[in-house]
């Protein structure tokens, strides 16, 4: 037994090494992925795997850093651990994630016992992938790069130099690519003095008895919030835009969720069969998926652990595109980026109080490279545009934030994307009209525009923009994602996920979706569209169309008898 003070103790130690983690990261990273973005996942995990503490980053990729720690032990065997070994693992079947998210993890021994491991994932910039920047048509996994099925990089505290050099000799970018990697075994290194010091402050055999309370409390805490909820099965579906070889198909996810007594089942099992692109997801990113829609409904106000999830059930087909087996492609992750948002729009159907509406449905990510003219150096950049978030029952939706994926990321600033690479930010702020009418409104997306000042490679990863963000209780969904090349030229046109060729002063405009509405527009209270209105979030226009309320050009007033008539008519 330990008492709960102690265990609260320990906890909070535990995550502030995770925090350090993150921070010691982010000191030594080459890339601004990393550092600006927080393109992460750092966690701490008990001797079986299990997730202890975690840094906010990327949260699937956190909520999927155990899975992939248990794989490769599972492979390399605890009695093959040393002290001072740091292993690395990409092989996206297990590491639950595609060739470029390396899992670097450690075990961490005290008292010559293990105790735990420290895990850190990051997106290096090249492994020897088919093409330079992001794979988006590949067919197979060997097109997707070379992989390291729990390889140690470290042995007994020596780097192994032979390891090192074969990923410096199949990267495009080596330098970055070395110093990214060594800055997540730094990350992990932090973690394993920090819970030996823990361990060797209150003992061994408290600091897991500690670790087994905390998932016993998560445990507690999740059942009892599923025990809340309304009971019942739900089926809901989405569509990715393509697979990224099939152009023209949209590829369906539908997912079933069942609220039985204290435990809940996401089922998978009805989406489409695996297919020909790099979209098809590994379960550990299933799993993580499922995790995060779980988590954000039953125990969003306490920090991750395992626990809290011993009562979810996640169903898959192997084979299937939520079960990708080898040797089918992995590489473009998004599906998995999408899917929390799938299993929202199945609780909706029974939970609508309780759940939001879609956000703009994508992490809109745009990454380009080319030769820099100023040094003739190769370079490579990206930024995740933010969206609007759906609308719930209490409040309108965020305006401009990061997808529901990354809540611990940031964009790239203006400044360091300008700097770094040869490229002008010519536009960047809110896109007013794009959140979906309602009771409450969706949040807004944003506007970026790009222009390349050389020639330039632009991949657009962004596979929500043939559909639209799905509203709640009679809502309006918001205004899709939609990307712009080349705008007022004779060669302007829209486009979805590509790799565009850009000569010098070719532009890119990336318009991020809006979060859906909730509820009938022509309930809102007028003097809440009029202030929407005021800071430019909605349009006079749609204030009038969308939501029946006349607001004065100049005051920004309502004016109350046009409103009347407004709202009349449309009853």
């Amino acid at each position: 037994m330990i008492d709960s003070i102690t265990t609260e103790v320990i906890r909070h130690s535990m995550l502030s090494a995770a925090q350090e983690m993150a921070r010691n990261l982010c000191r030594t990273a080459y890339n601004t992925i990393v550092y600006e973005i927080h393109d992460y996942g750092i966690s701490l995990h008990d001797p079986d795997g299990n997730t202890i503490a975690e840094a906010p980053g990327i949260a699937i990729f956190s909520g999927a850093n155990d899975f992939g720690v248990q794989k490769g032990v599972e492979f390399i065997g605890v009695e093959n651990m040393s002290s001072g070994d740091v292993f690395m693992l990409n092989y996206p079947y297990w590491s639950a994630a595609h060739t470029l998210d390396v899992l670097v993890f450690c075990p961490i021994f005290a008292s010559d016992r293990l105790v735990g491991y420290a895990s850190c994932r990051v997106h290096l910039l090249d492994l020897k992938q088919k093409n330079a920047g992001y794979v988006l048509d590949s067919t197979d996994m060997s097109q997707e790069g070379i992989f390291f099925p729990a390889v140690r990089i470290y042995e007994r505290g020596r780097e192994r130099t032979d390891i090192i050099n074969i990923i410096r000799f199949n990267s495009r970018f080596p330098e970055r690519t070395i110093g990214d990697l060594q800055a997540q075994v730094s990350a992990v290194h932090t973690g394993d003095v920090r819970l030996i010091e823990i361990a060797e402050k209150y003992g061994v055999d408290t600091l897991l008895a500690a670790m087994e309370e905390i998932n016993n409390h998560g445990e507690r805490l999740s059942r009892a919030a599923v025990a809340r909820l309304p009971k019942g099965t739900w089926t809901a579906s989405d569509f990715v835009d393509t697979d990224g070889v099939n152009l023209d198909d949209l590829v369906k996810l539908t997912a079933t969720v069942t609220v039985e007594g204290d435990r809940m089942v996401i089922d998978w099992t009805a989406v489409d069969k695996g297919v020909d692109g790099p979209i098809n997801v590994p379960v550990g990113l299933t799993l993580a998926a499922s995790r995060l829609a779980f988590k954000a409904l039953t125990t969003p106000d306490s920090y991750i652990c395992a626990g809290n999830f011993r009562n979810l059930e996640v169903r898959t087909t192997p084979g299937s595109l939520m079960h990708a087996e080898p040797p089918m492609p992995t590489f473009t992750l998004w599906t998995g980026l999408l899917a929390p948002e799938v299993v929202t729009r199945a609780l909706a159907q029974g939970l609508p109080d309780l759940v939001p509406a879609c956000s703009g449905g994508d992490v809109c990510d745009v990454m380009a490279l080319g030769v820099n003219p100023r040094n003739g150096a190769a370079w490579l950049e990206a930024t995740n545009d933010a969206v609007g978030f759906g609308a719930h029952a209490g409040a309108d939706g965020e305006d401009g934030i990061m997808h529901v994926t990354e809540p611990g990321c940031r964009n790239n600033p203006i400044e360091v994307l300008e700097n770094k690479a040869p490229m002008m930010i010519d536009e960047y702020g809110y896109r007013p009209d794009s959140g979906g009418p309602g009771r409450n409104r969706g949040g807004v997306g944003v506007v970026r525009a790009y222009r390349f000042l050389a020639p330039t490679s632009a991949i657009v990863i962004n596979y929500k923009t043939r559909t639209s963000p799905w509203a709640i209780a009679g809502g309006r969904a918001g205004v899709k994602n939609t990307v712009i090349i080349n705008r007022g030229t004779g060669d302007e046109r829209e486009v979805g996920v590509s790799n565009t060729a850009f000569e010098a002063g070719g532009t890119l405009l990336n318009l991020t979706g809006g979060g859906g509405g909730w509820g009938d527009p022509f309930e809102r209270e007028p003097a809440r569209v009029a202030e929407d209105v005021r800071q430019g979030l909605v349009s006079h226009e749609s204030a009038s169309r969308d939501y029946g309320v006349a607001v004065d050009a100049v005051t920004f007033l309502v004016d109350e008898r046009a409103t009347a008539e407004l709202r009349a008519v449309a009853r």
